[in-house]
């Protein structure tokens, strides 16, 4: 009896402590625990050129294309097990090309609970031609965000001409980082890999790495309220991970392509040799080493890096 009235009196100090709302959420949180998400499976983008998309990437970056999964999607491009998306553009005019962003978990149903359990409005598990299993949701910036348990078809392994085997990160734009932040780090248990921007003092990215994988998400940070076509491009974007970028670009040439303009091979902020290729519709596909060759700018990272 002693030992009862010991926990209530500590359930209730920590309740004080804590406040109430903050002990609800956290008893909430904990309730129902969160399965593991694993890496981005997917990325999907809309064009309004799905013939120079082709072109880009089966032919410039070497991708196999396959038949969409996806209701009104038009063709995939396979990176390993991942794969890049494209369906037509319903509005030509609007400045945003992302459709959506998928993660994979390993238990779809589990995942579904986690988020309901935790206030997150979802829909019903969807089913898809290539035996996966998703659910889609809205982050607190409005961006779609998919979560996938994989069916159990391989895919067939990349041909020698692909530049890539391993989409590493994906990014998009962020204009408001702790609620981003609550609901990608509080409640999905993604970490923090890396920050930095194009001053020391100044954070203008944000990598958060997956709880259970190495990929991340790309917080993009302090832009205009209302960027163009071309901005919004450069900032929702993908991240293809290659091991030695000379070896990549020489893929890259050997296909007909030539540095140009902004495409060219350059060394990051984060220490890392990066190579920026971009879509008919100005969407940006960053060729990015997979470990950094130079000390980053701004902050160390505190996670493991990708490989191939």
């Amino acid at each position: 009896m002693q030992r009862s009235r010991y926990v209530v009196a500590l359930i209730f100090c920590l309740a004080a402590c804590l406040g109430a709302s903050n002990f609800h959420a956290y008893a909430q949180s904990t309730s129902t625990q969160r399965p593991r998400i694993l890496g981005i499976d997917h990325v999907s983008f809309y064009t309004t050129d799905p013939d120079g998309v082709n072109k880009l990437y089966s032919g410039t970056l070497g991708l196999t294309s396959t038949s969409p999964v996806e209701r009104g999607g038009l063709v995939r491009f396979m990176v390993g097990k991942q794969w890049v998306g494209y369906s037509n553009a319903p509005d030509p005019n609007a400045i945003d090309r992302m459709d959506h962003v998928a993660f994979a978990t390993n238990n779809i149903v589990a995942l579904r609970e986690y988020l309901a359990a935790n206030g997150v409005k979802v829909p019903a598990i969807e089913n898809h031609g290539d035996h996966s299993m998703s659910v889609t949701v809205l982050d607190p910036e409005g961006h779609r965000l998919e979560f996938v348990e994989r069916g159990k078809s391989q895919a067939s392994p990349s041909p020698d001409s692909a530049v890539s085997r391993h989409m590493i990160h994906v990014g998009f734009l962020v204009k408001d980082r702790d609620a981003e932040d609550h609901f990608y780090r509080d409640l999905l248990g993604f970490h923090l890999y890396w920050h930095g921007g194009m001053q020391p003092d100044k954070t203008d990215w944000v990598a958060m790495q997956v709880p259970d994988g190495t990929d991340w998400l790309e917080y993009m940070l302090n832009h205009p309220e209302h960027p163009d076509l071309k901005l919004m491009g450069v900032l929702n974007h993908i991240s293809l991970g290659v091991a030695d970028m000379k070896k990549a670009q020489a893929i890259l040439e050997s296909h007909g392509w030539k540095p140009h303009g902004s495409e060219k091979a350059q060394m990051g902020k984060d220490g890392k040799w990066q190579l920026n290729v971009f879509d008919p519709d100005l969407t940006r596909i960053e060729l990015m080493e997979f470990k950094p060759v130079e000390k980053p700018c701004c902050a160390d990272f505190t996670g493991p890096h990708p490989s191939e």
